[in-house]
């Protein structure tokens, strides 16, 4: 059980991707920096519920970034776009969606957990 949480801290080494942003010109590399609250996970202790929220972050987050995907690509080969280029806005549109969608997906059920516990 443990160990799902490891995994969860270990994407707060995608964080170092931020430094290229500082050291380049290139800024949209910064936002690799939000990475860094997952290092959190080392430190919360393991318990079903919290394994049970992950899990559900998880699905709804994948489904998220399957449709979006399909979408945006869909969208982009009607608008005109060659269909490579079309793929591609689709897979990064559909990467951001999962990355949003699970980090507040399980903030909400830690938060709405803390909650009911006070």
């Amino acid at each position: 059980m443990k160990k799902t949480y490891y995994l969860e801290g270990l994407l707060g080494l995608l964080s170092l991707l931020g430094f290229v942003g500082l050291f380049t010109e290139e800024r949209m590399f910064l936002a690799f920096f939000a990475f860094a609250c997952n290092f959190q996970y080392f430190f919360i202790p393991a318990d079903e519920m919290m394994t049970a929220y992950m899990n559900r972050s998880a699905a709804r987050a994948f489904y998220g970034d399957m449709f979006l995907t399909g979408g945006v690509a869909l969208g982009g080969i009607l608008a005109g776009l060659p269909a490579g280029r079309a793929l591609l806005y689709g897979i990064l549109a559909g990467w951001a969606a999962a990355v949003v969608v699970q980090s507040v997906s399980v903030a909400f059920y830690r938060f709405r957990e803390s909650w009911g516990a006070q």
